[in-house]
């Protein structure tokens, strides 16, 4: 049988466990692979997983502490992968029949320095097909589910990644985020989902060096568990043409006092649906920062629906530059949703296509001025709960009665705006039990102010002891 308290100990607290040898790194790894044995059936988040060399590297790091040897931050703890991310020797298919026998060569540099802190990698998780949707299902792999209701999602593109950390088989899960993949599974899964600063995280995946949506970040269950991965793999990699100078020090765990604060509160973007129960938890949650020293002020921003088809067109012009040379021979073995994107990518023209920069540069004329009044804004991470699981991302393109959009992920924004990094933490619960989501976006750069603000709002509302009824 699992462990569950064993199961859902935070990535910082086994690490330090592990060095102070009170338990062993071949306890922890059994039990997480006893964890997804037990789950997984139900959820279907792991694709892979690598039982004998995850325990032989547990024997290793269990030889390692016992004789004294340095450690690093995350020495023994099991993590897991998205089968989006390129691993040394292993199978990543992408989500996709086009790669399903891709073996890497390489790993790229999230992996190494994952590697490098100690953390052993006990499997990689299910994403859509190249990524492309907030859900996650695959003609390959099938429907991944959400562990507080596995006939709902558990978002995308890293539900995969989600689905673990929440069910207790890992602490820390690797994602990726161009739209809000990593944050939405946060969301839905009721975990902690980071967007760094773009270029943070060095970034070796995609043929081109000159993306600026794509983001790696982890999926946590706490904020201190967030802020170490982000420690452990930050800083500059010439692999990556667009990556950061050494980043400033990321304390463990993040400080958490907010006094004086000043935090700006939108719940809507000025054209969003908002569940109400999101709507409530957002209200509550920004009330809980006030009440712990925080001016916390309701603010207008003028955005409209144009964001949204905006970040589609750009998504759709990248899936197809990247992918769009496999249309001719798979396309009908493609995802159909995928394929419509890329063809939307590939009718657009280069004008149009350039002048979605300029776009964005009224979007960060529209924000700016709040965050030179305010240190961070406060928004939903989705302006609905986990949907069911038989729906698609275009089931929620379209305005209700009031002409307000439908849409799910409240992320794509921050994409746009690559350089804010934006925090995703839980809010608190529908009246179904679902989870809802704050999502805490910064100044640029600012990855630590994010990461204070939502260490505070994990003080005064604790979300870690709260689990899925798996």
């Amino acid at each position: 049988m699992t462990d569950l308290s064993l199961a859902y100990t935070p990535a910082t607290t086994l690490a330090r466990l592990i060095g102070e040898k009170t338990i062993s790194p071949v306890e922890v790894v059994q039990n997480s692979l006893a964890r997804i044995e037990e789950v997984n059936g139900a959820l279907n988040a792991f694709c892979f997983t690598y039982p004998d060399e995850a325990l032989a590297q547990a024997r290793e790091a269990e030889r390692a502490v016992m004789a004294g040897e340095s450690l690093g931050p995350l020495h023994g703890v099991p993590i897991a992968i998205k089968d989006l991310t390129p691993t040394k020797g292993k199978r990543t298919t992408l989500g996709s029949r086009i790669y399903e026998n891709w073996v890497p060569d390489f790993d790229v540099p999230i992996v190494e320095r994952l590697r490098a802190a100690g953390s052993i990698l006990v499997g990689k998780t299910a994403t859509p097909e190249f990524a492309y949707a907030g859900f996650c299902k695959s003609a390959l792999w099938g429907d991944t589910n959400n562990p507080w209701d596995t006939t709902r999602s558990p978002g995308g593109s890293s539900g995969g990644s989600g689905a673990a950390v929440a069910a207790g088989c890992v602490p820390l899960a690797e994602g990726t985020d161009a739209g809000g993949s990593v944050r939405i599974p946060a969301a839905f899964c009721g975990t902690v989902g980071l967007k760094p600063t773009f270029g943070r995280i060095p970034l070796q995946m995609l043929p081109t060096a000159f993306d600026d949506l794509l983001h790696f970040g982890p999926l946590a269950r706490t904020v201190a568990d967030a802020a170490l991965f982000l420690g452990v793999t930050q800083g500059p990699d010439d692999r990556d043409f667009l990556s950061l100078p050494a980043g400033p020090e990321i304390q463990v765990p993040p400080p958490s006092d907010i006094r004086g604060l000043r935090l700006a509160v939108n719940y809507d973007f000025g054209f969003y649906a908002i569940d109400e129960d999101v709507r409530a938890q957002t209200r509550e949650a920004a009330r809980a920062l006030q009440d712990a020293g925080a001016t916390v002020e309701e603010v207008e921003i003028a955005w409209t629906r144009d964001v949204i088809d905006r970040w589609v067109d750009h998504w759709g012009v990248l899936q197809a530059a990247c992918f769009g040379q496999h249309l001719g021979e798979w396309r009908d073995q493609m995802d159909a949703v995928l394929v419509a994107y890329m063809d939307r990518g590939l009718a657009m023209g280069a004008v149009d296509f350039k002048n979605i920069e300029i776009f964005r540069t009224q979007m960060w004329e529209d924000l700016r001025p709040i965050f030179a009044a305010y240190d961070a804004l406060l928004t939903p991470t989705c302006a609905q709960p986990p949907p069911p699981n038989d729906t698609l991302d275009p089931d929620y393109y379209r305005a209700d009665e009031q002409g307000r959009f439908c849409g799910l992920y409240m992320t794509y924004p921050f994409n746009f705006l690559h350089q804010c990094p934006a925090l995703a933490v839980p809010s608190g619960v529908t009246t179904a039990g679902l989870p809802t989501s704050l999502q805490i976006v910064g100044r640029r750069h600012d990855d630590k102010g994010v990461l204070r603000i939502g260490a505070a709002l994990e003080a005064v509302r604790p979300w870690a002891g709260r689990t899925p009824p798996l």
